[in-house]
């Protein structure tokens, strides 16, 4: 270690000060004072998730739906507070469902809620198969895409053959196997392998259950194939909702999205291959988001680097992110942005996330603790890059008042980027960098080309004081940045960073 210290059962004791005796002579001698620097890992990192998804929902018992029947009158026609129980098969909805106050939408083992039409009437001509009439109208679009050019993420509608998801591409000219090609101009759909003998899906409706009450259950459920529009949720819950313990998949923009949803609980769901976000958040406080299973999301090409796209994502708002597997998405792992407050983002497994493994930015209040932030940010994509304004394992964008502590931060393109950017103004003051606590955090580091530390823009210098880093243990770390410049660990240290830190 380069500062005197002794290793002890998983923390480093440094002796930072002072003596121990007194002659009796002259003033007091200065106290010894001992700290603790970690050494071993957050217990997130020998965590086990255990299974996510309907096996681990209790059975639902209640009214029964069967397959085939328009569930929306049968909830119309029972009391608040009813339980519903889809039953197994495959439920085909034309119609978001809207439940009532208290309800609970339970399922049946293999019980799945589809979005998707069996396409049938195929032609074929040239290389190609194609159906007509299936489309909906053109509608307006939005969202931006890892493609700028031609935006394929922002048509809804979805693609599969015996449940195999296709790669949408602009043109008929492009048309090949494993992929497809809508044409709204004439509502003709364009596939490039023989559909004969396979099942085709197009997802058309947009919604499987809307937030048309307070204090719903979602539970025991499959949701896929919806073609919900960019931001928008094929679940979308509200004040007071339990989502637990349902399988939310192949939905082309967010999964599970919580809007205007105060004191919403989002556990134990697998949440996998939505085309832009397994879960989002918005304007929803005290909303708590645990032990779910977020993974390989971003499947339609949404902008990996910079636009929603990911594991999790909140905005203005606030509550607990714990325990949750955010795993392999082409995105952001944990986003917090604008105006969120009293978040905290802790004991979370978040590994191998192409952009920022956690991201809190523009935000204030924020606490990001025993989180596993390992091996994020290496996706090549459109904006990304190896510097520390392209990010890190962790990365602060002018916030305030945020704890970084006890995480272990490893192998990430760069570890950790705090930013200092000009970003306006927000509900509680003016969006500043400031209050930023990095303590007893364990930075592993094996590539010589990663970094952490400090960047700004002229026009937003950091404020002294603004940022603490103390208590920290480093290992294979020798490149920080401050102030513009490069630095040595012993740089660094001379720069007031890290004094009671150590490293090796």
């Amino acid at each position: 270690m380069r500062r005197g210290a002794v290793a002890a059962a998983g923390a480093a004791v440094l002796l930072v000060a002072g003596c121990s005796s007194n002659s009796g002579k002259g003033p007091a001698p200065t106290p010894v004072v001992t700290v603790t620097v970690p050494t071993a890992p957050p217990a997130a990192a020998v965590a086990v998730l255990g299974p996510t998804g309907p096996s681990t929902a209790k059975p639902c018992t209640g009214t029964a739906i069967p397959v085939g029947t328009d569930p929306q009158p049968v909830i119309d026609a029972a009391a608040e507070g009813t339980t519903f129980c889809f039953a197994t098969g495959v439920h085909r909805l034309t119609r978001a469902v809207q439940p009532k106050a208290g309800d609970t939408l339970g399922g049946a083992p293999g019980a799945v809620l589809s979005g998707a039409v069996r396409l049938s009437g195929w032609k074929h001509a040239g290389t190609s198969w194609s159906v007509r009439g299936v489309l909906p109208a053109a509608y307006k679009l939005k969202g931006q895409c890892e493609d700028s050019k031609t935006n394929p993420c922002q048509l809804g509608e979805q693609l599969f053959l015996d449940g195999k998801h296709l790669t949408r591409v602009m043109s008929l000219a492009q048309v090949k196997a494993g992929t497809f090609y809508g044409d709204y101009t004439t509502n003709t759909v364009y596939i490039g392998d023989d559909p004969a003998g396979h099942v085709t899906e197009l997802s058309r409706t947009q919604t499987a259950i809307d937030k048309s009450a307070d204090n719903v259950t979602v539970t025991g459920l499959t949701i896929e194939h919806f073609a919900s529009r960019p931001q928008a949720g094929a679940l979308q819950a509200g004040p007071g909702w339990k989502v637990l313990s349902n399988e939310v998949r192949w939905n082309h923009a967010v999964g599970i999205m919580v809007i205007e949803g105060d004191h919403a609980e989002v556990s134990r769901n697998t949440v996998a291959d939505n085309g832009q976000l397994g879960i989002g958040q918005y304007r929803s406080a005290d909303v708590r988001i645990s032990a779910n299973l977020v993974t390989r999301n971003n499947t339609d090409g949404f902008w990996i680097a910079d636009w929603e796209s990911g594991g999790i994502k909140s905005t203005r708002s606030s509550g607990e992110v714990s325990g949750n597997d955010i795993v392999a998405n082409r995105g952001i792992g944990m986003w917090s942005d604008i105006a969120e407050y009293d978040r905290r983002i802790t004991g979370n497994r978040i590994r191998d996330n192409a952009a920022d493994g956690i991201r809190y930015e523009i935000s204030y209040a924020g606490v990001i603790d025993q989180n596993v932030v390992e091996h994020n940010g290496f996706g090549t994509g459109r904006g990304s890059g190896g510097t520390l304004w392209d990010g890190g394992g962790i990365n602060v964008n002018t916030s305030s008042d945020v704890q970084v502590r006890g995480n272990l931060i490893k192998d990430n393109r760069n570890a950790l980027s705090i930013q200092s950017r000009t970003r306006g103004e927000g509900p509680r003051g003016t969006y500043v960098l400031s209050n930023v606590l990095v303590e007893g955090n364990l930075f592993v580091m094996t590539d010589p080309a990663a970094s952490l530390g400090v960047v700004e823009n002229k026009k937003s210098p950091t404020q002294p004081g603004a940022i603490t880093f103390r208590r920290n243990s480093y290992q294979g770390a020798d490149k920080f940045a401050y102030r513009g410049r490069t630095l040595t660990w012993s740089q660094w240290q001379q720069s007031g960073f890290d004094q009671d830190s150590v490293s090796s």
